[in-house]
């Protein structure tokens, strides 16, 4: 069984939620952020951490990858062969770098920075993350996923990442973006998984 280890609201969301969809038995372990239990299982002190058995991952996009290579049978993984897993790749760099990143600076100044660091980054962060969704919109056209017509671990971390910005009150001017959050958030696993400890 597969332990998944994290705090309520952060990213271990993505893990529990690639889990529900795999239909894979697993334990939501809660861990504090940068805690000593956390510090064991990651250097960092940061989180998700995986455990597979005795093998440990960490970074919630690497472990959506390994889960669905892991578990081909059940299509959430990336397309056959070296342009597959580029695409694949592609998709999760651009989610967690471009789109992702001016959510969570905003989240390091409101919250985690030492108050003396913290700065308003309020209009930069809506200005760089308007332009990452107009990117999305694009990348997502004539697509009812990311990956074309399946759903798959893209799907998973840019979902997330969809929940965070709706949840942060942070807007999507993009008809089509929202059309694919909602379809996305709307789907069971992502209920079974914040009901086990996933929520924001």
């Amino acid at each position: 069984m597969y332990k998944a280890y994290g705090s309520r609201g952060s990213r271990v969301s993505r893990v529990l939620w690639m889990l529900e969809e795999l239909a894979e038995p697993y334990e939501f372990v809660e861990v504090g952020l940068r805690s000593a239990e956390a510090h064991a299982l990651n250097p960092s002190g940061k989180l998700p951490v995986l455990a597979d058995g005795d093998f440990t991952l960490t970074d919630s996009a690497a472990i959506c990858i390994y889960l669905g290579d892991k578990h081909a049978e059940k299509g959430l993984g990336a397309n056959p062969g070296l342009r597959g897993r580029a695409e694949m790749d592609s998709w999760m760099h651009f989610a967690q770098s471009e789109l992702e990143a001016p959510l969570w600076n905003k989240l390091r100044h409101r919250f985690i920075l030492p108050r003396q660091l913290r700065v308003d980054v309020g209009p930069a962060v809506a200005y760089d993350f308007a332009n990452e969704i107009a990117t999305l919109d694009k990348r997502l056209a004539g697509k009812e996923f990311a990956l074309g017509d399946r759903f798959s671990a893209v799907d998973v971390i840019l979902g997330d990442i969809g929940g965070w910005a709706r949840g942060g009150k942070i807007p999507i001017a993009s008809e089509r973006v929202n059309d694919y959050l909602d379809r996305m958030l709307a789907r069971p696993a992502r209920g079974r998984a914040q009901a086990n400890g996933g929520s924001f």
